[in-house]
């Protein structure tokens, strides 16, 4: 599908608080290699679960991570983010992260996780899920007649965003 303009923003979403260990590995994995195939790392910027993990996965690859923090202020902050952005916005953030990517990729489900899912496939913006239980691939693929995929693993994600189909 190849959606990675120069420097795009790839969306890392997942659950905070209560993100799997397995969840927590993926976005790590997916945030570092994306920073080494040239993408900025955006997320939901708190020091917490996937978001922490995209953070720091990105700084190993040497990349630019941005996190969209829900407050107005960077007191729960990832500490690896490049940039962090106190929005003020509480989940209503969820929107601008999905409006703002060019692609995202999901590890883990939650509520949260959801609403940004759905948002981007709103917007037209390719989602791709990384190891998803049966429940939450359905759900996903039912709110779009496309632009949802499934990957096996954080490697597999970033090749369906970087080849062609």
């Amino acid at each position: 599908m190849s959606v990675r303009p120069p420097r795009g923003l790839l969306a890392i979403a997942g659950p905070g608080e209560g993100a799997s260990e397995a969840a927590i590995a993926d976005a790590e994995r997916i945030g570092e290699l994306a920073a080494r195939a040239g993408w900025a790392v955006l997320c939901g910027g708190r020091n917490a679960g996937v978001m922490a993990a995209a953070a720091r996965g990105a700084a190993r690859g040497g990349g630019l991570s941005i996190g969209l923090l829900p407050s107005e202020d960077d007191r729960d902050v990832a500490p690896d983010l490049t940039v962090a952005l106190a929005t003020g916005l509480g989940e209503a953030r969820n929107a601008v992260l999905a409006r703002s990517c060019h692609a995202m990729v999901v590890c883990g489900m939650n509520a949260g996780t959801a609403s940004e899912a759905a948002l981007a496939l709103k917007a037209g913006k390719p989602v791709v899920l990384v190891r998803p239980d049966r429940t939450a691939e359905e759900f996903v693929r039912g709110l779009s007649a496309g632009g949802v995929y499934v990957a096996a693993n954080p490697e597999a994600a970033l090749a369906l965003l970087t080849t062609s189909s």
